[in-house]
């Protein structure tokens, strides 16, 4: 008997821009994130900014996770080596797993775009009471990398061999046909 192919199931993505210089209207990270996550078919949950500091990023990615309806957080923003980079060490604590292939894929891929700079990026990604939060550098070209090279396929119910979907909302069955 063939296998019923899974279909594609929306998720509710909020996205969290950390940045000491801009503002929404120069938020190029966010928009591009927005852009890919909605014409994937996911639904934007919330957007927001907030400056380079360890407890403002929490307190906003604390709520979301809290939050039933948010399945996943996409953070764009200090992830570099900078002194008041500080995402990575923001969100570490509040991971229950880490996703340690995350950082390392992201890694590899970006080596293929901007070379040896890649080694400064420290993309990071985990699950908090069932919430994905995936930590991207700042730029709009990274961002993009991270979605087209690893975040499309894995935030989509389709993709085999696994993917992230039925962990964050349930398998997928014929009584929740209503969420395909």
């Amino acid at each position: 008997m063939a296998k019923i192919p899974t279909p594609f199931r929306p998720l509710n993505i909020s996205v969290l821009t950390v940045s000491d210089t801009r503002s929404i209207a120069e938020d190029t990270s966010g928009d591009a994130l927005i852009e890919l996550l909605t014409t994937a078919g996911h639904t934007l949950n919330e957007r927001k900014l907030v400056k380079d500091d360890v407890y403002k990023m929490r307190a906003v990615v604390s709520n979301w996770i809290a939050d039933e309806e948010t399945h996943v957080i996409l953070i764009t923003g200090g992830t570099g080596f900078y002194s008041r980079d500080s995402t990575p060490e923001a969100m570490t604590p509040l991971f229950d797993k880490t996703i340690e292939g995350f950082g390392e894929l992201f890694r590899q891929i970006s080596y293929i775009e901007i070379g040896t700079s890649t080694i400064q990026s420290r993309a990071i990604a985990g699950l908090a009471n069932q919430t994905l939060i995936f930590c991207l550098p700042g730029s709009t070209g990274a961002c993009k990398t991270a979605w087209n090279g690893i975040l499309e396929e894995q935030l989509n119910a389709s993709h085999r061999p696994c993917n992230f979907v039925s962990m964050l909302i349930g398998p997928y069955t014929t009584t929740n046909q209503h969420e395909a």
